[in-house]
């Protein structure tokens, strides 16, 4: 067989075991490229040389940029701005938001990118407004592709047509001079999956969807008792405490009031100094008569002027939260006396309360308080307090079994947290230094990883875990298909035929097959080795036939951007095909209408703002 029939035979099977869904998508990936290898089609180093490619590191530091974000709030107050502009009820829209959002960040720093930092909003959105995920992750994705067409930037295509053009002589295209198709691609784009988009989209949520922890704070104050009778008190400059160790604070002998934590001013966890300074906070329990007269007599300044404040807000916040931990069997802690306001061995967290079977227990059980404690048995519940760099370190402990991650909480829950501002920063300096091409994408993606972890918003340990290991080899396993196609000349040999067998009817028929030729193409190897193979028999036509090559690039770029019928066709339907629990078949229900839009857009509309 000559390698352009092992080719197609490879290309075959690998389709049918996608489409089928027997086995997992990344062990038809991985053999696609040993089959190459096996058939002598590539060699070894072809054959794997994928998993080096800057595109897929590109990506995988993309995973981690987007991780920083959501890690530091700034997803969940996006989320936050996007639920608050649709509202809970308007499906419509929140498509619109979603859609334009993401189309506007893709022209800017990528589809690839784009995607990856807003898929985990998409995801936290379908979560908060109980949606299947899969209704919304879809459009975000190909109004991304839509988007790439609105600046030079949008896509690596873009950058290839535009200097093609200026190679021919007829010129390159301006920044912004995509968007004049960009912009009817993407309304279309946007009117489709509003009309059509809930019939043709399944309804179902992928495998791990994340909880939905926007009410966490206020579900454990709740449920322990603490919505009412907490309040945390300013030291003030002539309060007695000032310079006195946090030991001296004595309410054992003050009716109905109890001392819960004295915190540190600047970090809002247990005071570590030796002695109390002006700004730290006294955290106390009591009624509000009590603790009143606690702050008169010690010159003690109240958090709000109200004279007190919610629990949730006082204890969960962009400082500190809270986090519910189970006493498992065998646990080291069993036997151990604990009572609220205690601060664990560490010095960094503070018990709140004690549950056993649900029901609070301390100061009914053998004294409670400071002066008898509750001893723990395996089942109790405690409820801690302290910073979320505290929660994170200290809650890693074979000790407890924790109920829910403070990372995933803070994630969700606190808005804008440590560190957004940096992230935000970083994000910025990527999208400049993409914008501009100083340096090549997989630099620009490595340089803002490496500064998330630097900045302390990310540790290396959660780098890994937030990398998309499936896509990563997905992408990697199946760049050598691009690479067999264009060597053993399948591809060309493919585009020179269509273009032989359309090439006398006309510049639109033309395009037509053109179009065809690069959709077809685009749905089994990446955009950018597409346009490669289809650019230059597109010049070479429009110059034969004597019409000018701009609308024929430009059209092209369109076509490339059409990859909708496959999860394969690109890396961001891949990133989606997980969380929207997505299988193989459900990409071409909603990509053919899509598609045949595009192809009106690239072979009706392109010539009229582009002369033949």
């Amino acid at each position: 067989m000559s390698p352009i029939a092992y080719i197609a035979a490879i290309v075959a099977l690998t389709v049918i075991l996608f489409v089928s869904n027997k086995l997992p998508v990344v062990l038809v990936a991985m053999m696609t490229a040993l089959a190459l290898w096996a058939s002598g089609v590539l060699t070894i180093e072809q054959a794997l040389g994928g998993f080096g490619d800057p595109a897929v590191i590109f990506i995988a530091s993309l995973f981690v940029i987007s991780a920083g974000l959501e890690i530091t709030g700034v997803t969940a107050w996006a989320g936050q701005l996007l639920i608050r502009g649709a509202g809970k009820e308007s499906r419509t829209r929140l498509l619109v938001l979603t859609m334009g959002l993401v189309a506007l960040l893709t022209a800017l720093i990528s589809v690839n990118g784009a995607v990856a930092a807003l898929l985990p909003v998409v995801v936290v959105i379908a979560v908060r407004l109980k949606r299947f995920s899969s209704q919304l992750l879809m459009p975000l994705v190909f109004a991304a592709h839509a988007g790439s067409k609105l600046a030079l930037t949008g896509s690596p295509v873009n950058v290839l047509v535009s200097d093609a053009g200026y190679d021919a002589g007829v010129g390159a295209f301006g920044f912004f001079e995509f968007g004049l198709v960009g912009l009817p691609l993407l309304a279309g784009t946007v009117a489709i999956i509003i009309l059509f988009g809930r019939h043709l989209l399944p309804e179902r949520n992928g495998a791990a969807m994340p909880a939905d922890f926007s009410r966490h704070a206020k579900t454990l104050v709740e449920q322990y008792g603490l919505e009412s009778g907490i309040h945390q008190m300013r030291v003030r400059a002539t309060s007695a405490y000032v310079g006195a160790p946090a030991s001296s604070i004595d309410l054992s002998g003050t009716a109905n009031l109890q001392l819960v934590a004295v915190q540190d001013g600047e970090t809002g966890g247990p005071l570590h100094r030796a002695a109390i300074a002006e700004g730290d906070y006294v955290l106390v329990r009591g009624d509000n008569d009590a603790v009143a007269r606690l702050a008169a007599d010690t010159h003690l300044a109240f958090r709000e002027k109200t004279g007190s404040s919610s629990g949730e807000d006082m204890l969960f916040n962009r400082r500190s939260g809270l986090a519910e931990v189970v006493i498992p069997p065998r646990s080291g802690l069993i036997g151990r006396k604990v009572f609220p306001g205690m601060v664990t061995e560490s010095g960094d967290l503070i018990v709140l309360a004690v549950q056993r079977g649900g029901n609070q227990i301390g100061d009914a059980e053998g004294g409670g308080g400071r002066s008898g404690g509750t001893t723990l048995q395996a089942g109790d519940t405690m409820l801690l307090q302290g910073t979320w760099k505290a929660l994170d370190v200290h809650l890693d402990d074979p000790d407890v079994l924790v109920v829910s991650s403070p990372e995933l909480v803070r994630r969700q829950a606190v808005p804008m947290g440590p560190g957004a501002w940096q992230a935000i920063v970083v994000l910025i300096v990527m999208v400049l230094l993409l914008a501009t091409g100083i340096v090549p994408p997989a630099v620009a993606g490595l340089l803002a990883a490496g500064a998330m972890i630097l900045a302390g918003i990310m540790t290396v340990e959660q780098t890994y875990r937030a990398i998309g290991w499936t896509t990563v080899i997905l992408v990697g396993a199946m760049m050598p298909l691009s690479t067999a196609m264009v060597e053993t000349g399948a591809a060309k040999l493919m585009a020179e035929q269509l273009v032989d067998l359309v090439g006398d009817a006309g510049p639109v028929a033309l395009l037509a097959g053109l179009f065809v030729m690069t959709a077809v193409l685009g749905q089994l190897i990446s955009n950018t080795a597409t346009a490669l193979i289809i650019i230059p028999i597109g010049v070479a036509a429009a110059t034969t036939m004597g019409v000018s090559p701009r609308p024929v690039l430009m059209s092209t770029s369109v076509a490339a951007a059409a990859a909708f019928l496959t999860p394969i066709a690109t890396p961001t339907n891949l990133m989606v095909m997980g969380p929207g629990g997505y299988a193989f078949s459900d990409y071409w229900k909603l990509g053919l209408p899509l598609l045949m839009w595009f192809f009106v857009v690239s072979v009706f509309v392109v010539p009229l703002i582009w002369r033949f």
